[in-house]
Parts: structure tokens; sequence; C-alpha cells
């Protein structure tokens, strides 16, 4: 049962205390501090006694059954420089008041599982532990520049606007987790600027209804695979894991800091590049705008990926540095418009892109169609057709003809490697004659070549008519002509006997011609299930 509400003040109160019941009947704050830097700091190891302590279980009772405020005033809670003693247990409890909290130093964790709360604001708070699965918040929850030695636990909560946890250090629990949030829904943003983790960020299942912004954020888990784990995670505009300007606008002093972003750094301009020292898992995650990789540092264990699989988003932005070990894995995504750059893609082994489905590139820098191909190869150690008939159909869907004819010729050379000889000494001839039919007019040079030749080595005979009554004039053009093509009759081959050698010449033309028609009857067909 909820206790009645009441003007009695305990008589137990210390002098600190009561100056904190009178302030929350007033909504103004209880400033504690000490008014010296070194010794307001909250996360330095001076001691702070008794004149700036509350007890916890009298925060919990103003929060929980707190006293009406005072006539015209709006009871809420604000605190600096204090230090709260003793466990906060507000679990299952519905905190209506207005909650902000700076510079204030916990000596024990906060609990919050299963509460209702309306904005609660905790700044450049140094908490041991944040115990907070399924709170409920109408508003918001900030943390930034908290320090959390033992973890935060957000699993299944509900966030009613933003998550600000921007510059904030957290440490990891038991379990090896510095963030635990399965399962947590955020209806407007997720803030996390400049946010230092030392374990892992679980946010498998999360949504979020907005943007997800750790720019600049230091992702650490040297203690397991992941350091940030996930997948299936939900954002309705862009997911930032990109650099930051630090020459922008700082936080203000005096309230929560605003939350809008911070800009992405131009050349030359100071930044910090968001990192992630560990595994990082999205696979089957929903982007509705983009996903931004924009100068991310990847540094993984030869076991540890980036895992891509399966996301959908419209647009990639894969413009970080090139992860110098483990894998970086975009199997079975799907995405609108890839932005990449070709020094942002591991090499060969370190890259897999099976079924990675993409409708445009938008490349930024120099990335010519070689680097391209060679992108292709690295992420294809075994020969599959499926990344260049992908690549080819981009290209072409751009107006990019040539260029797409070019990766389904490197298609046709990766394949032939892995055929049996006597395939692939078949597969050899077709590129030396006819390129596999990519480039035809290299059949009607071979053919003028040869042509050229027979009409040369027949112009030195003056053969005898096999029927001395009825044949036409003797032509080497035309006689080398009509051995050339296998196919059409211009009536000069079965009108003339060669013997010796000649007859040797004459077969030469003939099976020079049948192979030439061949290997364009293959190109052509090609070309014909190709379009």
């Amino acid at each position: 049962m909820t206790e009645a509400r009441t003007d009695e003040e305990p008589a137990d109160l210390t002098a600190a205390e009561r100056r904190m019941w009178e302030a929350f009947r007033t909504g103004s704050v209880c400033d504690l501090s000490a008014r010296a830097a070194d010794r307001d700091d909250p996360h330095a190891d001076h001691v702070w006694g008794p004149e700036r302590s509350v007890r916890a279980r009298v925060v919990a009772r103003l929060l929980l059954h707190g006293p009406p405020p005072v006539p015209g005033r709006v009871a809420s809670l604000k605190l600096r420089g204090v230090r709260i003693s003793g466990r906060l247990e507000l679990s299952g409890g519905a905190v209506a008041p207005y909650v902000e909290l700076q510079s204030c130093r916990f000596d024990s964790e906060i609990q919050l599982s299963e509460a209702r709360v309306g904005t609660l604001r905790m700044v450049n708070c140094a908490i041991p532990r944040l115990e907070a699965s399924r709170l409920h918040t109408e508003g918001d929850l900030h943390l930034p520049r908290c320090r959390v030695a033992r973890g935060i636990r957000l699993t299944d909560a509900q966030i009613g606007t933003d998550l600000l946890i921007s510059q904030a250090v957290v440490q990891r629990d038991n379990k090896g987790r510095a963030i635990a949030a399965d399962g947590m829904s955020v209806a407007q943003d997720l803030q996390g600027e400049l946010l230092e983790t030392y374990g892992e960020v679980s946010l498998r299942g999360a949504k979020v209804g907005v943007s997800m912004n750790l720019r600049g954020a230091r992702l650490r888990n040297p203690y397991g695979r992941y350091a940030l784990n996930a997948p299936q995670l939900t954002v309705e505009r862009t997911l930032y894991l990109t650099s930051i300007a630090l020459d922008y606008a700082a936080y203000g002093g005096s309230s929560t800091p605003p939350y809008g972003l911070g800009p992405t750094p131009t050349r030359g301009r100071r930044a910090q590049h968001f990192e992630c020292r560990g595994g990082l898992r999205l696979d089957d995650g929903r982007f509705g705008d983009a996903i931004d990789f924009y100068g991310a540092r990847f540094a993984l264990a030869p076991d540890q990926e980036l895992s891509l699989r399966r996301i959908q988003t419209p647009e990639f932005r894969f413009v970080g540095e090139r992860p110098e070990e483990g894998r970086v894995v975009v199997s079975g995504a799907k995405v609108v418009k890839l932005v990449d750059t070709s020094t942002s893609w591991p090499g060969p082994g370190g890259l897999s892109i099976e079924g990675f489905v993409y409708e445009n590139l938008a490349p930024r820098g120099h990335f010519p169609l070689s680097r391209r191909l060679a992108w292709l190869e690295a992420a294809t150690p075994e020969y599959s057709p499926e990344p260049y008939e992908r690549l080819a159909a981009v290209l072409r869907a751009s107006g990019e003809d040539a260029d797409a004819r070019e990766v389904l010729l490197a298609k046709q050379r990766r394949r032939r490697e892995t055929l049996p000889p006597w395939p692939k000494a078949w597969g050899y001839l077709q590129d030396w004659t006819v390129v596999y039919g990519y480039r035809p007019g290299r059949a009607a040079l071979w053919m003028a070549v040869l042509w050229a030749a027979g009409a040369l080595l027949f112009s030195q005979l003056d053969p005898p008519a096999i029927k001395q009554d009825e044949h036409p004039q003797w032509s080497a053009a035309l006689y080398a002509l009509d051995l050339l093509l296998p196919v059409i009759d211009l009536g000069q081959q079965g009108q003339w006997k060669l013997e010796g050698g000649w007859q040797w010449g004459a077969a030469g033309l003939v099976i020079m011609g049948w192979i030439l028609a061949t290997t364009v009857a293959a190109g052509a067909s090609r070309l014909l299930r190709r379009g």
C-alpha cells in the first residue's frame, strides 16, 4: 500500500537532510558543494564529510512519499555536490517529482528496477552501479559525464523521450557487461557522444525511435568477444559510429547538457575517432536512414568480427579505417546506396560479402575499377559468381556498360581457374580470341588477320580446276575467305585441286575458321543470357 504524503518532517533528519527537505518543497537546488574544484569532484579521492551527506532512505522517502510543495511551487529533487549514503532503493516505485542530481556521489548502487519515473537526470555523478531493468520513464533518462563502477543495467527499460549517456565512463559488472540494455526501447534519441565503456555493451533487440549517436565513443572489451553486441537493433533514423569534432560548443554548467549532434569533423579540425576494441555485431539490424562509420577505428583480434550480417538500411557509409585483423562480414546485407573508400575494406581473408545486395555505388575519393575488382577478389577466396554479377548489374544500371563488361570478364577468368585442364584450355582460347565475347571487335580483327594471311598464302598458287569445264575464276582472297567462313559458301572451296602443303594450309584455315566461329557463338550466347 502506498504511504500517504505528509507535511511532517522526520525528527531524525540531519542538518544536510533538513536543507534537502526544504529545497524539495520549493523546487530549488540543494547545493552542498564546497565551492572548490578539487574538493567538489565526485570522482576524486577527497572525503566528503557528514555536512555533505544525506541518507539514501531519506532521498527515497522524498521521491516516493514526499511532502507537498509550498503553495505556488513545484516539488522536485535538485541536488548538487551531495553524497548519498546507503543504497537508494526505488524498485517498483512510482517517482512523480522531477529529479536532477549534479556532481553527486553515491556510496552504493541505485535500484530502479520496474520503477516508473517522470524525468531523471544525473549529471557528472559517481555511481557504483545502476540497476534499472524494466524501468519506465515518461521523459528523459540522462547520465552525462557520470562514472559507473560496476555497470548499467537497462534490460527491457522503456525511455519515454531521450537517453543521454554522453561522456560517461562505465566499467563492467561481474558478468563482463558495461551496459546491459537488451530489449530496451528509447522513444527518441540515444545520445552517447564520447562515451567510454570497459566491457560489453549489449543492445540485443533494442529499439531507438529516432537516431542513435555514438560519435567519438570508445568501446573496449578486452575480457570478451564483443565490445558492442547489438543484433536485431532497430534505429528509425541513423546510427552514427563516427568521429566527432572536439571544438564544438561545450556542455553548459548549470543544467543538463544540450543533446544536439556534435558535428562530424572536416579536414583539419581536431577530432576524436569512434573506436571499438573488440568485436561489433549488428546482425539483422534495421536502420531507417543510414549506418555511418565515418572515421571509425576497429581493433579486432584475429578471431573477432565486425559483423553486419543481413542488416537493412537505405545508406551504408563504410568510410572508416581498415581493420588490421579480424573480419568484416556483410553477408546477406541489403542496402540501397553503398558509400565507401578503397582504403576502408580489409584485404584477402578479412572480408565476406556473399549475398550482399546494394543498388548504387557512391565511392569517396579515387576508387578505380581495378581496386573494386580487387575488393571482390579479397571477399571471395573461393570463386563465387554472385558478387561479380551484382557489381556488374549495379554498374550497368548506372550507365557504365564498359565497366560492367570488365567485371563479367573478370568473373569468367576467376571461374576458369577452377576448371579441369581441357575446359581451362578452352577458356584460354576464348579469352585470347574473342575475350569471352565481351569484346566482339577482336573477332573481326582475327578474321581480318587470318583472311589476309590466307590471301597472301594462296596468291602464290595457280591451282588446276577439278572440273575443267565448270569452275569460277581463281581468286586467292575469295578462296581464303570461303575456307574461313564455315557456313557461308562463296563457290570457291571444292573447285580447285590442291596438293601437298597447300592442302595443309587450307585445312588450317578451315580449322581456324571453325574455332573462331565457335568461340564467337559461345560469347554471343553468354551475352544473350546476360541480357
